[in-house]
């Protein structure tokens, strides 16, 4: 598991927390990668300094995975240099959160936006690539939150919900032309994405984790590369759960 040496990767959310740890992974088992991320040009320049090891395999490009348009050019850039697509990572994610009866139309819209839209763009340009070499791997980062629901993120746990649901519904079409489309739904990971929770709130998470550790990106990389690996050829359509037993 984990040799993708020569294979071509787009991660979304690329140059941080778990897309970053994902990023790490690929170049680490071989693969060339193009990460994606929203608007962070200092974090962005970082990440591509730290990985300097790694040649020219890291590339770093700005996109906003909820615009079409924007998505539309950027695979048809992508196309001219590169002609092979084997992984695409949709881990994008934002959050805003607020109880239903307080939430703003612009927090909703921004999160089923980038989250749940992105995804949807970036998959289906994705698999017009993938298609053309039947062969490719598309994983979206979830959420348990999607199942559950955790008060005060209704637009974050729907948006993980539609995840779910684009994912089996994608996977079912392109299964003849030897693309997987599965979801990692990673539990409370130690990342900036949860650093803003009170440390009230963080204490009750904790409480909910049979495991009593917070996981870690590496770990949720881990089941990434598992996906992406040509060994996981019969796995489609499916939810794993890295969640310390949630």
């Amino acid at each position: 598991m984990g040799d993708l040496d020569g294979q071509v990767a787009i991660v979304t959310g690329g140059t941080r927390g778990i897309g970053g740890a994902i990023s790490l992974a690929f170049l680490g088992a071989g693969a060339s990668v193009v990460a994606v991320y929203g608007g962070d040009n200092v974090l962005a320049a970082k990440f591509k300094e730290a990985c300097a090891g790694f040649g020219d395999r890291l590339e770093t490009v700005r996109l906003n995975v909820a615009d079409h348009t924007a998505v539309e050019a950027f695979f048809s850039e992508f196309e001219k240099k590169r002609d092979r697509l084997d992984i695409l990572i949709n881990s994008a994610g934002i959050r805003r959160d607020s109880v239903v009866g307080m939430m703003t139309q612009e927090n909703w819209s921004a999160v089923i936006a980038i989250n749940l839209t992105g995804s949807f763009n970036m998959s289906k340009f994705a698999v017009r690539v993938m298609m053309k070499k039947r062969y490719g791997r598309i994983i979206s980062i979830t959420s348990p939150c999607g199942d559950y629901g955790f008060a005060g993120q209704a637009n974050y746990a729907a948006s993980k919900a539609g995840q779910v649901g684009l994912t089996k519904s994608l996977s079912k079409e392109v299964a003849g032309r030897n693309i997987t489309v599965n979801c990692i739904s990673p539990g409370f990971i130690d990342t900036d994405f949860i650093a803003d929770l009170t440390p009230e709130l963080k204490k009750s998470y904790l409480g909910q984790v049979p495991m009593k550790r917070f996981g870690t990106p590496a770990e949720v990389a881990r089941c990434a590369l598992f996906l992406a690996d040509k060994g996981s050829s019969y796995i489609t359509g499916s939810v794993l759960e890295i969640t310390g037993g949630l």
